[in-house]
């Protein structure tokens, strides 16, 4: 992330709710003024509900389950439910967001989360609770990338935007760490409806102190929407999702995953395809082909996906090898959350000391470092400090890679791209929440039913499935830390 010192551009107040113009850079500041706190407040909050949603409901699903009379084979749709729309519409809802107004993208989004947060407390079967996380979804698909567009378009690069990303960044991340925390909690004392009660309380929040910070802005042009770019890559990744998701607990051999997995590469292909021959692109390939942008959202994703890899291997672990209750489960990642917020504060100076490529570089090599020493987990109670402690220190890293590569993938773009550049770092986040879970734990599941055939009991079998899926997650830290220490050699 880069070392100038200009201050965060400024938007004027519109002369009418539907103004257009885009934001100009501010003269030279070195703090944020009051005003852009609370900004900075109400658009991170937003994101932090977002984070909290993909999470809340891991420790309560068994109780939930119970309630809704769900079973054990319907219970992945109640987070199935939230990840399909919400990764699978980002592209789209960043581009619409540029188009037809941050702001009132942003606000829509978050009505739109606050009420399906009311749907799901509410619920009196499931069928109209996975309505509910359903709507939360495509709620959470237009908060995050209008959200993040509003950030970047009102904190010019330089360090005001690196400690913006850097507080935004920290709170998305910890936002996966505490709803493990506040699932527990809540699901033992108040029953697993509090958790989406949680939500809709805290969105009406948000919702009540936005319009009076946020400020609108949109591209000055109305150029068209490119809707075959956005049915391809929609739909494509909603079939990549849809597939990944199913095979995390029915395994690869369903017709219906086979088929639409071969679906939804056909679809991204076709898309890049369309991006290529269209006039008004939804997604710009040259802006693709900067290595800045390219490598930068690679190590998103893959810290995203591999970090929330390991929290939920590490539940499973937790729960069905050591049989800590939810509560306890939740404790043991509180750690986690304090480290977090220290690192993204850290996180800053350590760019302006070494650069957000060694930045990027060293929380890579931390995490997969960290996330390898969990192989010495073992069935003994004492290995919940190992765990406690593998996981606190790999999310130090975790947290340096997420700043660093939100100033590197949306750094030297102008205004006017800023949304296309954070929908591909808030769809590289959400894609990886997604992705991650269900490939590496169909892979450990697999493993399991294997040393169970050969003998082994549950919770051996448990541990060499978990044991797995962290050597794997290691792996593809190290191996992606490697393309991109070639790949960001030359620094634009």
């Amino acid at each position: 992330m880069p070392t100038e010192t200009t201050a965060p551009a400024r938007e004027s107040a519109p002369a009418t709710p539907d103004a257009v113009r885009e934001t100009a850079p501010a003269p030279t500041a070195t703090r944020m003024t009051g005003r852009a706190r609370l900004v900075l407040l109400v658009l991170c909050a937003a994101q932090f509900l977002v984070a909290l949603d993909f999470s809340i409901l891991n420790v309560a699903l068994p109780v939930l389950g119970a309630d809704l009379g769900m079973g054990q084979a319907d219970l992945q749709w109640a987070v199935t439910a939230f990840a399909l729309p919400s990764g699978g519409f980002l592209l789209l809802s960043g581009r619409v967001a540029d188009l037809y107004g941050r702001r009132r993208l942003f606000l829509t989004g978050l009505a739109l989360f606050t009420a399906a947060s009311v749907l799901a407390t509410l619920a009196w079967s499931p069928a109209a609770f996975l309505a509910g996380r359903a709507l939360q979804g495509i709620g959470a698909a237009v908060i995050v990338p209008a959200g993040m567009s509003l950030l970047t378009t009102t904190f010019a690069e330089g360090p005001q935007r690196e400690r913006a990303l850097g507080v935004s960044g920290t709170l998305l991340s910890m936002g996966f760490t505490v709803g493990m925390v506040l699932g527990g909690v809540l699901t033992d004392s108040l029953g697993w409806r509090s958790t989406m009660g949680l939500l809709a309380v805290a969105g009406a929040a948000v919702l009540a102190l936005a319009p009076a910070l946020l400020t609108e802005s949109r591209r000055p042009d109305r150029p068209r929407i490119d809707v075959p770019g956005a049915l391809t890559v929609t739909g494509g990744l909603l079939s990549l999702i849809y597939a990944l998701s199913t095979a995390a607990t029915d395994g690869f051999a369903r017709p219906d995953v086979l088929l639409t997995l071969v679906l939804g590469a056909v679809l991204l292909v076709a898309f890049v395809c369309v991006e290529y021959r269209s006039p008004e692109p939804l997604v710009s390939l040259p802006m693709l082909r900067r290595p800045t942008v390219a490598f930068g959202n690679l190590a998103g994703l893959t810290t995203v996906s591999m970090m929330s890899t390991v929290v939920f291997l590490l539940t499973l672990y937790l729960q069905e090898v050591l049989h800590l209750s939810p509560f306890r489960t939740g404790l043991v990642f509180g750690v986690q959350g304090v480290v977090s917020a220290l690192a993204g504060i850290l996180a800053p100076r350590l760019i302006a000391r070494i650069g957000a490529r060694g930045t990027l570089l060293t929380g890579l090599l931390i995490q997969a470092a960290l996330t390898a020493s969990l192989l010495g987990l073992g069935t003994g109670s004492g290995s919940a400090w190992l765990a406690m402690a593998g996981v606190t220190l790999a999310s130090l890293g975790h947290l340096w890679v997420i700043v660093s590569y939100g100033v590197t993938a949306t750094s030297g773009l102008p205004d006017h791209e800023q949304g296309l550049a954070t929908g591909l770092v808030t769809s590289a986040q959400q894609i990886g929440m997604t992705i991650g879970i269900p490939l590496l734990s169909a892979l450990a599941s697999a493993h399991v039913s294997a040393l169970r055939a050969s003998g082994a009991d549950l919770a051996e079998a448990t541990l060499g499935g978990i044991r797995l899926g962290l050597a794997t997650d290691a792996a593809i830290l190290l191996a992606v830390t490697t393309l991109i220490t070639f790949g960001l050699r030359r620094r634009t």
